[in-house]
């Protein structure tokens, strides 16, 4: 497969409806587990759940926050690899891009005490809910253009047949008086 091919597959692939379906599960997955490690947080701090629990389980979410991170990763390196340096003439993408980089650099370098800094991660993936209803729209726009192209059809269609039938009237209109001239005839 050479090169070319590739490209003009991925990005087929991350402009088609299963690309942006495939996006808007890992952003909901991640704002899922975003949601309960703060969850798990607040709860740990009103002593609901034991601090040893608490930690365990927000460790397993951080594992999951940097998968999380390196799939949103792979796939700003697969968009700008398929589509080029044209993939940030958009400003969605621009931003979308800078959130992607640094949700990542944060959950990589930010462990520890530093790690309660990183709590900006969130808010900056947050911003991942756009990217859900820009997936939704994308996919909205996929689904109306088929659409749009048959409303066309059937209205260049509809138009013919508008003159078919007043070429038709027209003809019974003329043939009236000839039709009735013979009826009257053969009586």
């Amino acid at each position: 497969m050479s090169i070319t091919t590739a490209r003009n597959q991925t990005k087929r692939y991350l402009t088609s409806k299963y690309g942006h379906y495939s996006v808007l599960a890992l952003v909901s997955v991640d704002i899922t587990a975003i949601f309960a490690d703060l969850i798990l947080q607040l709860l740990t701090c009103e002593g609901r759940i034991p601090a040893r629990d608490g930690d365990t389980a927000s460790n397993v979410l951080g594992v999951f926050s940097l998968i999380f991170s390196c799939l949103f990763m792979l796939e700003l390196v697969a968009s700008v690899w398929a589509f080029g340096w044209t993939y940030f003439h958009t400003p969605f993408h621009c931003l979308d891009a800078t959130v992607i980089l640094a949700g990542f650099v944060l959950d990589v370098l930010l462990k520890g005490i530093v790690e309660e800094v990183s709590s900006l991660v969130v808010v900056l993936r947050l911003w991942r809910v756009f990217k859900i209803i820009e997936e939704l729209s994308a996919g909205a726009e996929e689904r109306m253009e088929p659409m749009q192209e048959r409303t066309e059809e059937l209205e260049k269609e509809n138009v013919r047949l508008k003159g078919e039938l007043e070429g038709l009237r027209a003809q019974v209109v003329q043939r009236r008086p000839y039709v009735e001239d013979m009826t009257r005839s053969g009586s």
